[in-house]
């Protein structure tokens, strides 16, 4: 009787093939690029932390979804996202670290819901975030949008659109209604908008106590359409009647008037005033970037002003300003889409090696060589058939093959043959490397998206 165990990966587990596996360290390669050019720092946190540490600022659904067990006399939690862990950090090494501190971080985090399509218990978050001493100048706020805006031209997308709002804009708008809600209870309706529509907002707002007439005008304010432009003009007319409005005004203006210098298209960018951002934490400039193409998956970017997230640590004020793109949800949604280039592809290799006897002295050399020069070489080491070596260059998608016959290693030469077009040349060393280097360059500009719309 057989003890083999059967071989399953856990649901809302993602495990992915070697060749998306590379696609997927591609879209993970141009973040780390764009984040490390604005200046951020890599930052990699714990994945266990103290349950404690991790909840200071727990409960609710929060609590529910983390995963949490004990080991010995410690209580430990795994990491549900990377702001708190950063809120930590920052208020552990506040003393070692040069203000404003800006980090990225492209990890793991875990949380114990419902695995659904495109929802997964364990997945990759790739996060900036710009965290402020004491205050914080409101031009980061404005940087923001530029960063996404490269972030998703640089994957390769161009359909997209960054929407941004500001929290004391709504909460002051709220404050003029004199409902008796809280804001913040009002704002958590309205992030539910994209996903439930505005017919069920009225209702969920009426059931809170809202009157028939201030239900009207929530609607109505935040269901301004329009040019960016346009809208700010509208909301002049609200001045002067609330001092928090006022400022989240001023934000927001701010925020879209350094926009053309940073480089944003207007078409890639838009002031929404249904964007609500459900977490409390927000206290100014929010920001959700959808697909034009593609509403239907909702937000793959967001993030916003925060003023106290370090509060549970330390009495030393902290403000900041970040973003967070779901990397697994947003590769499965581009993957589902047919947006990921099967022909773009990456390899694990720029040349793959063939000895065809036994010398193996000139290919391990040569391989060597090329490493040097920057390029991606493996030898393939078994003694088979010539067929049966180039049917694996071919499954690992090398784009070439430096072949060493006995001919070639007599006359101190390589056969470089293109694996695309099946051209084949016999050269010296410098002449391959200048040959691969070449190819190396194009091939390793091109994105692996190819966006399709109608």
């Amino acid at each position: 009787m057989s003890n083999t165990v059967q071989p399953r990966t856990l649901s809302g587990f993602m495990e992915l093939l070697p060749d998306r596996q590379l696609q997927f360290e591609a879209m993970a390669e141009v973040l780390r690029k764009v984040y490390s050019s604005y200046g951020f720092y890599p930052l990699d946190t714990p994945v266990l932390e103290a349950a404690e540490v991790l909840l200071a600022k727990g409960g609710g659904e929060t609590e529910k979804q983390i995963y949490r067990f004990t080991k010995g006399d410690a209580d430990l939690a795994m990491r549900f996202d990377l702001t708190v862990p950063l809120a930590k950090y920052v208020a552990l090494n506040y003393g070692s670290l040069a203000f404003p501190f800006r980090r990225y971080q492209i990890g793991k985090v875990y949380r114990g819901e419902r695995a659904q399509r495109g929802r997964y218990r364990e997945f990759y978050q790739a996060d900036i975030d710009i965290i402020g001493d004491g205050e914080l100048d409101i031009i980061n706020e404005a940087e923001i949008p530029a960063i996404i805006y490269d972030s998703f031209t640089r994957l390769g997308l161009k359909r997209f659109k960054i929407r941004v709002n500001n929290r004391k804009l709504l909460s002051g708008f709220f404050n003029m209604l004199d409902s008796g809600l809280e804001a913040q209870d009002i704002m958590r309706v309205i992030d539910k908008l994209d996903k439930i529509g505005i017919d069920k907002v009225r209702a969920e707002l009426a059931e809170m106590g809202m009157t028939g007439e201030a239900v009207d005008m929530v609607a109505g304010f935040v269901g301004r359409q329009g040019a960016t432009g346009e809208i700010l003009k509208g909301l002049e007319d609200y001045r002067g009647r609330d001092e928090l409005f006022d400022r989240g005004l001023d934000e927001l203006g701010a925020v879209v008037r350094y926009l053309g210098d940073f480089g944003v298209p207007e078409e890639n960018f838009g002031v929404d005033l249904t964007i609500a951002r459900g977490l409390d934490y927000y206290t100014g400039t929010v920001y959700e970037t959808t697909m034009l193409d593609h509403p239907e998956i909702g937000s793959v970017c967001s993030g916003g002003r925060y003023d106290d997230l370090a509060g549970f640590y330390t009495n030393k004020k902290l403000p900041g300003v970040g973003i967070s793109i779901g990397l697994t949800r947003l590769f499965y949604v581009l993957d589902e889409m047919n947006y990921i280039s099967q022909d773009r592809a990456p390899s694990s290799v720029d040349v793959l090696v063939l000895p065809m006897g036994d010398d193996l002295s000139a290919p391990v050399s040569f391989a060597r060589v090329m490493r040097e020069k920057g390029l991606k070489a493996q030898i393939y080491y078994e003694t088979k058939k010539f067929k049966a070596k180039m049917a694996y260059a071919d499954r690992i998608k090398a784009p070439f093959a430096a072949i060493f016959g006995e001919d070639e290693i007599a006359a101190g030469k390589v056969s470089i043959k293109n694996m695309a077009t099946g051209e084949q040349e016999t050269v010296d060393y410098d002449r391959a490397a200048e040959l691969l280097l070449e190819r190396a360059g194009r091939t390793r500009g091109e994105s692996i998206i190819e966006e399709k719309h109608e």
